[in-house]
């Protein structure tokens, strides 16, 4: 994989890899910048949960599941100090549809985090990571939840 990242002024930069989208990273005011893209770390965190998202939803979707609604929040925790890398993070899958087989939804997980999502693989390595989830009907309401246990050696 190549990435080209070029400087805009200031510590605005415009990214651009093999597909061909445009990124913008930037920072705040604070230390130089203007506040006009996302940060390098909110970008590392995207392709952690887009890439369990991608494959839990493919997955879902060939098990034939009913889902109505699919979200995947990320929480992650920093270091106080300088280089400010993760020390945890919590991948919280949120899945909505009225008959969602729950043991379907594990399996996603599942095969998302010990065999197909590289970006979780690597950054176990670095981090522990716990996967939550709830899976909600279509009014919103809470119809089970729970935890994913991963069987691979995290950090």
């Amino acid at each position: 994989m190549d990435v080209i990242l070029n400087w805009k002024g200031r510590m605005l930069f415009e990214g651009v890899g093999g597909s061909g989208f445009v990124q913008k990273l930037d920072t705040d005011a604070s230390v130089g910048g203007d506040d006009s893209g996302a940060r390098p770390m909110e970008f590392i965190a995207l392709g952690l949960a887009g890439c369990t998202a991608m494959d839990v939803i493919s997955i879902l979707q060939k098990k034939k599941q009913p889902v109505s609604d699919f979200k995947v929040q990320l929480h992650a925790e920093r270091a106080d100090e300088h280089p400010k890398v993760f020390t945890e993070a919590i991948i919280e899958y949120l899945v909505t549809g009225s008959d969602v087989d729950e043991a379907a939804l594990l399996r996603a997980i599942e095969l998302s985090a010990e065999k197909y999502c590289p970006a979780q693989a690597m950054l176990s390595k670095a981090f522990p990571i716990r996967m939550t989830y709830k899976i909600l009907n279509d009014s919103g309401e809470v119809i089970n939840e729970g935890e994913y246990f991963a069987k691979h050696e995290s950090v």
